[in-house]
């Protein structure tokens, strides 16, 4: 069975994005799921919140722009867990101008090469609407989308959704979509009622657990540990750990 392709994806910054690839497909890995996770952001985020700090090395950039395997540019980095970093040209794909439509379409060509045995490939991807999103909507089977609980970001689901509805009715097939609620505080009225407008709005579309807001989650990067190395057992890490059995058991708020 080939690997499900998760595109990790909202088009406004600041919404626990990277935290959220790093945590799960590390949650993954501990719960014994392979998984790749790519960063596709030319800001390297993900690959320092993972110890990966040589931001120089080529990734995914040298896979799209001069047609090198996935598997060359993949690197251990935690038991059942690679990454494949962005590399640093990876900002270029942005700028082509040859090949129409074939520019989108990069990275779903990559992850059709080769005999990998993941169960699950994450892209983490930047937010932005431009080429790089492009590819990995082409390539993706399913979308997570993190979500804090507050007006502005209901505002960009909006327009996130606008653009993903364009993409299936291109591609003429739908997408797995979930939504994951990070950065929330329940003790926060705004965060209720946020929160309250998406279940109506996405019924049966929202991972079970909410990543609750902790400096915690903020500080794991700049030691290039995930939550589960920088403060095991944690209400965070727990979080995590619930999120990822949601992922896996499909349960929905």
């Amino acid at each position: 069975m080939s690997a499900r392709i998760v595109a990790v994806l909202n088009q406004k910054g600041g919404v626990g994005k990277t935290t959220t690839s790093v945590n799960l497909t590390h949650a993954l890995a501990k719960l014994g799921k392979k998984i790749t996770v790519i960063d596709f952001d030319p800001q390297s985020h993900l690959a320092v919140s993972l110890g990966s700090v040589d931001t120089q090395t080529s990734g995914i950039d040298k896979v799209l722009l001069e047609g090198a395997s996935l598997a060359e540019q993949s690197i251990p980095v935690r038991k059942n867990l690679n990454l494949v970093v962005a590399g640093p040209r990876l900002q270029e794909i942005e700028q082509l101008t040859d090949g129409g439509a074939r520019r989108g379409d990069l990275l779903r060509r990559a992850l059709l090469d080769g005999n990998r045995d993941e169960d699950f490939i994450f892209i983490d991807c930047p937010p932005s609407s431009g080429v790089l999103v492009a590819n990995a909507l082409f390539a993706a089977d399913e979308i997570l989308v993190p979500m804090t609980s507050d007006y502005l970001a209901l505002q960009g689901l909006s327009h996130l959704v606008g653009t993903i509805r364009k993409f299936e009715s291109a591609l003429k097939r739908p997408y797995k979509f979930s939504l994951v609620m990070s950065r929330y505080i329940p003790a926060r009225r705004m965060s209720k009622e946020v929160l309250s407008v998406i279940q109506k709005y996405f019924p049966g579309q929202i991972l079970a657990t909410t990543i609750r807001e902790t400096a915690l989650l903020a500080e794991c990067p700049s030691f290039g540990k995930t939550i589960f190395e920088y403060r095991p057992g944690c209400r965070s890490a727990r979080d995590f750990m619930a999120l990822a059995e949601d992922f896996l058991e499909g349960r929905m708020m």
